[in-house]
């Protein structure tokens, strides 16, 4: 490099992969990308669970196909507490004519399944990003220069995906059921 510019080390010589400070910053991107949508599910947990949100019963109207397996779901929410129904905006994974226990959003706008359905739909994306942590510490060991360990990360990183695609697949099932 020139003498006025220090060698930072984002790649290392000959192509031989990243440098020390391109390592660190493809950690830290591979942990934002696989813990994303754990902070982006809370929301929808909150609902699932019952922490927010008012109870009730959403009956689904109608869906309107949108193409490319899009739907639009329309339906009524009916309150626990009593009162008149609330159209609302459905999960489009709802079929025209399901009834089934809900949460209105604190906006009154959307009802999302709740209890275990709404929970275990809700893990879906989260599952994906677990999953995808499954190999971070077979890399990192990787470019430390590890020797010993790296077997069972590689075992643990097999593990660690698998029951991220577990998860997300139950979430996905329970979705659509």
């Amino acid at each position: 490099m020139s003498e006025y510019l220090p060698d930072l080390q984002f790649v290392t010589p000959a192509g031989k992969g990243p440098g020390p400070i391109g390592r660190v910053v493809l950690v830290l991107l591979w942990l934002g990308l696989c813990l994303m949508p754990a902070v982006f599910a809370v929301r929808d947990f909150e609902l699932a669970t019952g922490r927010i949100g008012t109870p009730g019963t959403l009956r689904v109207v109608s869906c309107e196909a949108l193409g490319e397996g899009r739907y639009d779901c329309k339906g009524s929410f009916t309150p626990d507490s009593g009162g008149a129904a609330v159209p609302v905006d459905a999960s489009p994974d709802s079929e025209a004519g399901d009834v089934l226990r809900a949460q209105l959003t604190p906006e009154g706008d959307r009802a999302a399944p709740a209890g275990t359905k709404g929970v275990l739909a809700a893990m879906t994306l989260p599952a994906v990003g677990f999953g995808g942590l499954g190999f971070l510490p077979y890399v990192i060991m990787y470019w430390l220069g590890a020797r010993r360990g790296r077997r069972a990360a590689v075992a643990g990183g097999f593990l660690v995906t698998a029951a991220g695609g577990v998860l997300m697949v139950v979430g996905l099932v329970a979705a659509y059921s």
